[in-house]
């Protein structure tokens, strides 16, 4: 499932239809293919934010929500952030890890969830 979050609006987006097809939506697709199943039981989702300008992959985790971010320039890296319910110390996210593109997908997704696994986010 996709979602799409414009100007407050958050909308679904059932079988890619009216999704974005930028080069990171085309690579988060590829890595939450790649995702374990305990991921996928966390509710991954590919999320399209337009209001805060990236596009990735969030979790639901017992450390509250969890999205891999894509890089949105060459060179750039892959963040996984933590996002607050509610605003701690004037912050909204709080940034766990970084990866640089030289992995592939199935890397990324393999340290990602290792990551989340072994910090106690997954079960």
């Amino acid at each position: 499932m996709e979602i799409t979050i414009s100007e407050g609006i958050v909308r679904r987006t059932e079988g890619g239809k009216g999704a974005p097809n930028t080069p990171q939506a085309i690579q988060a697709r590829t890595i939450a293919n790649f995702l374990p199943l305990y991921c996928q039981r966390a509710g991954a989702k590919i999320v399209h934010n337009v209001d805060a300008r990236y596009t990735g992959i969030r979790m639901e985790t017992s450390g509250g929500p969890v999205v891999i971010e894509m890089p949105t320039e060459a060179g750039g890296v892959f963040r996984v952030v933590q996002e607050f319910i509610e605003p701690v110390n004037g912050k909204t996210e709080r940034e766990l890890v970084r990866f640089p593109q030289i992995y592939k997908a199935q890397g990324i997704a393999y340290m990602t969830s290792e990551f989340l696994r072994s910090r106690g986010f997954l079960g």
